[in-house]
């Protein structure tokens, strides 16, 4: 029942992000996957299981975390003025996973 409940959910973001899309306010659109959903279920769990110490590293993570998305879309802004969109999307996320890549391996090596 918990996995339909979230299915629902999920396509209940979907519908509402296509709703906003075809408004006059179409960049809303952008902010709704941004929603901390699943960062709030995170947090819930490391602070459940692990403590207020390693919520606080998990924030601090988090945090850093957000320059793998901001050049995500750095890159498909860029992409899209040369590229198809298909391509744009695959370089631009080929962007981020190298970028969070690399964030990962730094987080590890310094902490």
């Amino acid at each position: 029942m918990g996995l339909l409940i979230k299915a629902l959910l999920g396509a209940l973001v979907v519908v509402l992000i296509g709703i906003l899309a075809k408004t006059k306010n179409y960049a809303i659109a952008g902010l709704i996957p941004l929603f901390p959903t699943f960062a709030l279920l995170a947090h819930y769990i490391v602070a459940s299981e692990r403590g207020t110490e390693a919520l606080r590293a998990t924030i601090v993570f988090g945090m850093w975390s957000i320059i793998p998305y901001f050049l995500y879309l750095l890159s498909l802004w860029y992409f899209t003025g040369m590229m198809r969109l298909p391509l744009a999307l695959a370089g631009a996320v080929a962007c981020w996973g190298v970028s969070a890549w690399l964030l990962i391996f730094l987080w590890g090596r310094l902490h």
